[in-house]
């Protein structure tokens, strides 16, 4: 499984980017996804999941209200919608998979198999 992120760049406090994560694999809706982050210095930190159906999400609680997680399992893409940014979100964020046998999020880094290169978002004040 590989997984591409983009999306990420410079933006102002207040403003919003929207981050995509596209996965070659062939049942991607089999996987369930999350994003984390991790500043400079910092050790990663779980930002959001989504369960293999999509019905299911969780955030953690810097985001809550401010960011979406979603996917297109036709387009084997997970996004992370961010809006109302603070200079607190500055940081690289990795999406990352794993395959999922019930309905469920994983919120922990050592439950994710897999991982992307990460992109950087930089959030000025």
């Amino acid at each position: 499984v590989q997984l591409q992120a983009s999306g990420g760049g410079l933006v102002q406090a207040g403003g919003s980017l929207r981050l995509s994560c596209a996965a070659s694999v062939h049942d991607f809706s089999n996987y369930a996804m999350g994003w984390f982050r991790q500043a400079p210095g910092k050790e990663r930190d779980f930002v959001a999941a989504i369960g293999w159906g999509g019905a299911t999400t969780y955030y953690a609680d810097s985001v809550k209200g401010r960011f979406t997680i979603s996917r297109d399992n036709a387009k084997n893409t997970v996004y992370l919608q961010m809006n109302s940014l603070k200079p607190e979100d500055t940081a690289v964020y990795y999406c990352a998979a794993r395959r999922a046998y019930a309905l469920g999020v994983y919120i922990e880094t050592v439950e994710y198999h897999y991982w992307g290169k990460g992109t950087l978002v930089t959030v000025s004040s």
